[in-house]
């Protein structure tokens, strides 16, 4: 048993990161000063995008997305199955309807296969997407060149999640850069690859979607002259234009992203180190390591197994072992259109097979910048004692 709780993500924080925050408190904004639009800047620079909106969460940055790209009432959002509720939710806040597209087995992200059939079948019932939102499952990049592809000949907008993605690579290139999409958006979880307490951001390569987003995160009001109805009363005004919400991150929260993105690149690494090493001392075990394109570069938040049939175990009690030995194992990820709300929508079990295949058998394995070599071999005596 290891001796101390290891979880399956956890954030670092330096001296530099407490530093940076404690000075904004010393400072005299705490909220809509220079922090945020420096943390945006250089997550901008870093993907190769032109701007970046940055948001108080991934939710809201996929909320105010959806309202750029006009999405509405009688809309549809398609997106994948293996993903957390608010890449499907995003689209219900805006009154339109969600629908899925089953995931690919291998790499257990949307299905470009599935995509391009249910798209055909869509066209000649006029109920194509608006907007298709491909979701960078645990960091691994989608195929995004084909999708965009689909989306020339069907006409949708992208969304891309790369909540798991920040600091990985498709096709050489920084996600995030937006080069196949419209939108990008990241996550600032504590359990993902850096933090801002809570936060996200997202971003775009057009100007009038990222005018449109910093206008729904704060309330819809505008200070800028040339976008109000007639003439100021005086430099005081502001005229609320739109319909927005307060969607803010605090000066605190961009502090400790502008000092956490200096090291970016090496938590990312680490987490390589630690993926390969899980890869060798795993691979006779009974489970199906997680795929990675060799030709990208994942982000690596997650390492997703899957418990084989033959392994004689079920995942629960694989599951259930691992954290009676204090490994704090997690499942990434219930499969979305099974949950109750959906449910309630009229989609069932039996809808999307494949991710409904790998979530019988799914765990997420402990991988985060301060896990040791040490303590990763007890999530590996804990795995094999759990599977024995």
């Amino acid at each position: 048993m290891a001796t101390q709780f290891i979880p399956y993500g956890r954030q670092h924080i330096t001296q530099a990161d407490i530093d940076a925050v404690v000075q904004v408190l010393h400072s005299d904004f705490l909220t809509q000063g220079s922090q945020v639009p420096a943390f945006e800047k250089l997550v901008a620079d870093y993907t190769g995008a032109k701007f970046g909106v940055a948001v108080n969460s991934a939710t809201s940055a996929l909320h105010i997305a959806c309202l750029a790209l006009g999405l509405g009432k009688g809309d549809i959002l398609w997106t994948t199955p293996n993903t957390f509720v608010a890449s499907a939710n995003c689209a219900l806040y805006c009154a339109a309807s969600v629908d899925f597209v089953d995931v690919d087995p291998i790499t257990l992200n949307l299905s470009v296969e599935k995509l391009a059939e249910k798209l055909e079948i869509a066209k000649t019932q006029n109920k194509l997407p608006k907007i298709v939102v491909p979701v960078h499952f645990a960091g691994e990049p989608c195929d995004m060149a084909k999708i965009h592809e689909l989306s020339k000949t069907y006409g949708f907008k992208i969304i891309e999640d790369a909540s798991h993605a920040i600091g990985g690579k498709y096709d050489g290139k920084p996600i995030g850069n937006c080069e196949f999409s419209d939108i990008t958006v990241f996550s600032f979880h504590p359990v993902k690859i850096i933090t801002t307490a809570e936060g996200g951001l997202a971003t775009t390569n057009s100007q009038a979607l990222a005018e449109k987003m910093q206008l729904f995160r704060s309330h819809g009001i505008t200070r800028e002259v040339d976008k109000m109805v007639g003439e100021p009363d005086g430099s005081w005004y502001y005229q609320q234009i739109d319909l927005g919400f307060n969607y803010r991150m605090t000066e605190l929260q961009g502090a400790l992203g502008v000092s956490q993105m200096a090291n970016l690149d090496k938590f990312v690494a680490r987490r390589h180190e630690l993926a390969k090493r899980y890869d060798e001392l795993l691979k006779d075990f009974p489970i199906i390591l997680p795929f990675r394109n060799p030709n990208n570069y994942s982000g690596l938040h997650l390492y997703p197994i899957q418990i084989k049939v033959e392994s004689g175990k079920t995942r629960k009690q694989v599951f259930d072992t691992l954290r009676e030995q204090n490994i704090g194992v997690n499942v990434h990820y219930i499969p979305l259109h099974t949950q109750p709300y959906y449910a309630k929508m009229g989609f069932q079990q039996g809808d999307l097979v494949n991710a409904e295949n790998y979530y019988q058998g799914a765990i997420s394995l402990p991988l985060f910048y301060d896990l040791t070599d040490e303590m990763q071999d007890d999530v590996v005596r804990a795995l094999q004692k759990a599977l024995n």
